[in-house]
Parts: C-alpha cells; sequence; structure tokens
C-alpha cells in the first residue's frame, strides 16, 4: 500500500469528501439536510486539510487516512458555517493531543474494500511509522455508536484511556503505547 497527499488535480475530491463523510456520517446528518450537501461542503475543505492522505492498494483508491501530530494540527474551517460546527464539536470529544503523539484523525475504508484487512494495514503502518519517528503513542478516537471500530482497535492493542462526550456525542479516546 501507498499513501499519497490529497491533490485536487490528481484526484477525484467528490470521492474523497465522501469517504470523509463516512467517518463521521452521524454527525453530518445532524447538520446537513442530505449527504450530497454535506459532501459538497467537505469538497470544499479539503484544499486546505494537508493532513488528508489517499491509500492505494495498487491503482485502487481504498480508502483515507488522516493523521496529524500536536505541531501539525489542521486549522479550523471558518466556512461553511456547519463544518465549523463540527470542529467545535470535535474540540469537546477527541483525544487531547501531547506532543510525543501521533493522532489518527479520520480512517475511512471504501465500502467496495471493506472486510478484506486495509483498516488493519493502514493502523499497523501508522504504529510503525510512528516506532520509527519515536512517537510514544499513537492515539486515535472510536465513536460510542461504532463498536465494530473500537473492537478493531482493541483487536490491534489500543486501550480507552478516556470517554468524552458533548451534546450527545461521545467518544472513547484510545492510545496504543509505543515501547
Amino acid at each position: 500500500m501507498k499513501y499519497v497527499n490529497f491533490n485536487p488535480k490528481i484526484h477525484d475530491a467528490n470521492k474523497i469528501a465522501e469517504l470523509r463523510y463516512n467517518v463521521d456520517f452521524r454527525t453530518y446528518d445532524k447538520l446537513f439536510s442530505s449527504k450530497q450537501k454535506a459532501v459538497e461542503a467537505l469538497e470544499k475543505t479539503l484544499k486546505k486539510d494537508s493532513f488528508i492522505r489517499v491509500v492505494y492498494d495498487g491503482d485502487d483508491i481504498i480508502g483515507i487516512l488522516g493523521a496529524y501530530t500536536y505541531d501539525s494540527q489542521p486549522k479550523t474551517h471558518l466556512t461553511p458555517f456547519k463544518l465549523l460546527i463540527v470542529d467545535i464539536w470535535d474540540h469537546f470529544v477527541i483525544c487531547d493531543i501531547k506532543k510525543d503523539d501521533l493522532y489518527i484523525g479520520e480512517l475511512a475504508v471504501d465500502e467496495n474494500h471493506r472486510s478484506k484487512g486495509y483498516g488493519t494495514k493502514i493502523i499497523k503502518d501508522v504504529i510503525a511509522y510512528a516506532q520509527k519517528k519515536g512517537y510514544k503513542r499513537v492515539i486515535l478516537d472510536a465513536d460510542f455508536t461504532n463498536p465494530k471500530a473500537r473492537a478493531l482497535y482493541e483487536r490491534l492493542g489500543f486501550k480507552v484511556y478516556g470517554k468524552k462526550s458533548f451534546l450527545k456525542r461521545g467518544m472513547y479516546n484510545m492510545e496504543f503505547k509505543i515501547s
């Protein structure tokens, strides 16, 4: 597999925006009147998000990965306004990132490629990268309403170290400690 920085000149921005929508569709569905409107809003912001990696297996795009560190956190979006609300909600529920952390903020596998081990492979690649770069933890969040994701992360060695909720939205904050 290879990880390529999102580039709107070569990648299908609509497809990447749909993958981002899938990461947090429950929140987007509360804010937008349709999936299409949410995806359109996400597509407009993609050029600003330098942390998005497009994940390939051969020539096939199989998903996206959004990972960053304390020093490279993405900036808050001011437009459209509804995405600013998502950023605010996230502030109250996602992991607190420390200097020696690598944070997985978004991970989505295209529905045509699910249940083939890609999510596991991506997470293992992130852990290997974090070890190589000297990070002390890989951290991520698992939505309270997504027990399959939490189970996957736990199988890979992540442990819940906190829980946060805000306005009926909640996350398990999870960590993989690197020795």
